[in-house]
């Protein structure tokens, strides 16, 4: 069964990285795929020390643990935001692939936006199977995540 905390964590870590890979697409300016590679890392990086942070520091309050707790505490707390990092990986690797290949940005972001979409669908429909939805219930839960990517490419397109 999929974990509550992994299927939040990984769906926003795959929005994030969509967002960002368009947010990127600079019509007009230097492509630099490594550098946007290198961004959606270190956003993702900082998203999982906030998430986990904040949510250490919440429990904390609910709970109220001693302070000596607290970096104990707030390493596992960081560590169970890995997917939100992890979830941003098929994006990096698509822009690296994207600099050595020496692809053109546009195809470069619809094919990310693309595989993230379908991404987002696997994940949405794989997580409801796990949680006892039928096949059908299932499809349509994977395509309400889906639609997040493609609000995101009809986002990319309205503004770019």
């Amino acid at each position: 069964m999929v974990q509550p905390r992994a299927t939040f964590c990984g769906v926003y870590g795959l929005v994030q990285a969509t967002v960002l890979l368009a947010a990127l697409h600079s019509e007009g300016e230097v492509y630099t795929p490594f550098a946007d590679a290198a961004w959606i890392l270190v956003t993702a990086l900082a998203s999982v020390l906030a998430h986990g942070y904040a949510h250490h520091m919440a429990a904390q309050r609910e709970h109220g643990d001693a302070v000596s707790n607290l970096w104990r505490g707030l390493g596992i707390a960081v560590r169970g935001e890995w997917p939100m990092a992890a979830a941003c990986l098929p994006t990096v690797l698509l822009l690296v692939l994207a600099g050595l290949g020496d692809w053109p940005e546009p195809v470069t972001t619809a094919t990310g936006l693309g595989m993230n979409t379908l991404i987002l669908f696997a994940w949405g429909a794989r997580t409801a199977l796990s949680v006892g939805y039928r096949r059908t219930s299932a499809l349509l839960a994977g395509a309400g995540d889906a639609a997040i990517g493609v609000l995101i490419a009809l986002a990319n397109a309205v503004l770019k």
